[in-house]
């Protein structure tokens, strides 16, 4: 297989999808057994498959939400890409292990942050600074920012 088919195969959309995949599975098999164990009718076995019961549909809930933000997030990368406005960060200085050197990503995030604050109603602030806390590290904070964006930008679509 040559690597750029390779690369196509193993997107992080592909990989998302496959994972979610052997979760479902996963879910499902634990979910039978949840009711197995209610239909028995033995009070500690119906106990006992209530409790399993939640692990399944909550893993679901779980991972469809982490789905629609990945394709949320997709999708306000295609827009800003189309408007030609998506944050470029070829520029910054590079680790050997391919992560963004500590200085220029903090550097980086304070012009972010400092732009924010001049256009706070501005999704595609938002969006630079959830990418500029994602490169200093702050995966949290980032996702925050993230889903911040996500809705500004539904707010801010023609209908």
């Amino acid at each position: 297989m040559s690597e750029s088919k390779q690369r196509r195969f193993l997107t992080p959309r592909t990989s998302a999808f496959v994972v979610a995949a052997a979760l479902l599975v996963y879910l499902v098999i634990m979910g039978q057994r949840a009711i197995t164990m209610i239909v028995s009718g033995e009070p500690v076995f119906i106990a006992l498959g209530l409790a399993i019961f939640v692990l399944p549909v909550l893993g679901a809930v779980l991972v469809a939400d982490q789905l629609r933000f990945g394709a949320s997030t997709e999708r306000l990368a295609r827009r800003l890409h189309e408007e030609g406005a998506l944050p470029d960060v070829s520029h910054l200085p590079l680790r050997p292990s391919g992560r963004v050197e500590r200085e220029a990503a903090d550097a980086w995030f304070d012009e972010k942050q400092a732009e924010l604050e001049a256009e706070p109603e501005d999704w595609r602030r938002w969006f630079a600074l959830a990418q500029a806390y994602d490169l200093a590290g702050d995966r949290n904070r980032g996702r925050k920012a993230m889903r911040r964006a996500i809705e500004m930008e539904r707010q801010d679509r023609p209908s």
